[in-house]
């Protein structure tokens, strides 16, 4: 019975020190609150990037706060909300038939995007409609994926967001995360805007982890967001270590989401998860 009772107590002492644990981190602040960013604004009827209004909504309301956004620019150096001007593309959105021949897989104007529904139901959105709803939902923050590959295009695209956010309220870049591909890129952002929030994503470049681990320190980076191939305990780690919370894609099962948080992962980018979804099944309540 003694040793009965010696067993419990030592299960209650272990489990306060967890929760002590778990209650006495610190916690994350901004976009880092949040453990579940969506994908291309998230899937909308199980329909990935779409980039649309309609998915964005629906995803805020279910939960989600952080928005990956792909962007682009149009024909007309407009920024836009699109992940590539493909006709692969083209087709999985549904304007084929909407759209001519030559412009298949050629960039839009701003008239002719804005003006053809995705899947003939979805609004297309540019960088005027996602401020304005950056304006309207005051904790939705949005994270950029530039898809652009030539510096002046990503410089003119970063000046176009800024420009857009400050016509309406500077503070609407508090919470704009600029996602960067490789460290020449810091520098070039911050010569546009001082950005208070940066994410380092790491599936275009060949820096070892050690390499990757000392400009996150040094540069005092939020969060990097990596594919599931580059992902390990020990570099999770060390990042997290050197100030920044880690985040994987794509990932669409809970579980998953669980398996990486054993290994330190703090969070994933996702089609389908919602915010609410990962917190319910997250490993953290468990103590």
């Amino acid at each position: 019975m003694k040793r009965i009772i010696a067993v419990l107590i030592l299960i209650s002492a272990i489990s306060i020190l967890l929760l002590t644990y778990h209650e006495n981190e610190e916690e994350p602040q901004g976009f880092t609150a949040y453990r579940l960013i969506a994908h291309a604004m998230g899937s909308i009827g199980e329909q990935p990037y779409t980039n649309a209004y309609e998915a964005m909504l629906a995803n805020y309301e279910k939960g989600t706060r952080v928005f990956e956004i792909d962007l682009m620019l149009t024909e007309d150096r407009k920024v836009v909300a699109r992940h590539e001007w493909t006709e692969s593309m083209t087709q999985q959105l549904g304007q084929q038939d909407k759209l001519p021949d030559h412009k298949q897989a050629a960039r839009l104007t701003h008239e002719e995007f804005i003006n053809t529904p995705i899947l003939e139901q979805y609004q297309p959105m540019d960088i005027e409609a996602i401020m304005d709803m950056m304006q309207h939902y005051s904790d939705m923050y949005i994270v950029t994926d530039t898809k652009e590959q030539e510096d002046k295009d990503i410089e003119h695209l970063l000046t176009e967001i800024v420009n857009a956010a400050e016509q309406r309220d500077p503070e609407l870049l508090d919470r704009v995360v600029i996602q960067i591909y490789n460290e020449p890129m810091l520098d070039m952002v911050h010569e546009i805007y001082p950005f208070e929030s940066i994410i380092y994503t790491l599936y275009a470049t060949q820096d070892s982890p050690a390499e990757i681990t000392a400009f996150v320190q040094e540069n005092k980076i939020d969060a990097v967001t990596m594919p599931e191939y580059k992902v390990s305990p020990n570099f999770v780690a060390k990042l997290k270590a050197a100030g920044a919370v880690t985040y994987v894609h794509t990932i669409n099962d809970t579980n998953t989401v669980n398996n990486y948080e054993k290994w330190g992962v703090y969070g994933v980018y996702s089609d389908l998860l919602t915010e609410p979804e990962i917190e319910q099944d997250s490993l953290r309540y468990l103590y």
